[in-house]
């Protein structure tokens, strides 16, 4: 008998460990390319881990993005169930972060971990520590315009 996982065992395998499909308004997808490649050079892992959800990301013209899904600029409130803590935060572009006055930047594990989630859908995420979190959103306030 061969040493192989059966077919279904390794499709449930991988299921488990699919990344949740994501969105993402097509402003958003090439200002985020174009940071990826300013910063790769300096910040190789940050570069690659966004243009990694950019590339797996459906993107869809701006105005056809429902307003659940979160976005640049979006005020998101989502929970840690790994910790079981929940914050509300607004993710922005890495200039404009400040994380005192609730401004997330999405050159962070968690932002680039949100980016194109709707409400009810969850991420497994590694922190900045390694470790695995569970982040899920709960709310999304559409970016003010």
């Amino acid at each position: 008998m061969p040493d192989t996982i059966s077919r279904p065992a390794a499709l449930a395998s991988k299921r488990k460990a699919a990344r949740p499909p994501i969105q993402m308004r097509e402003s958003d997808a090439d200002r985020l390319s174009e940071l990826a490649m300013r910063i790769e050079a300096n910040q190789p892992q940050l570069a690659a881990m966004l243009t990694a959800e950019i590339d797996r990301a459906r993107i869809v013209a701006d105005a056809r993005l429902p307003k659940s899904v979160v976005a640049m600029g979006s005020t998101v409130r989502f929970a840690d169930d790994t910790a079981g803590t929940e914050r509300t935060v607004q993710l922005v572009y890495p200039h404009q972060a400040d994380i005192e006055a609730g401004r997330l930047s999405i050159l962070t594990p968690v932002g680039a971990g949100l980016i194109g989630l709707g409400e009810g859908q969850s991420i497994k995420w590694r922190d900045r520590g390694e470790h695995e979190r569970v982040l899920r959103v709960v709310e999304v306030m559409p970016p003010q315009d």
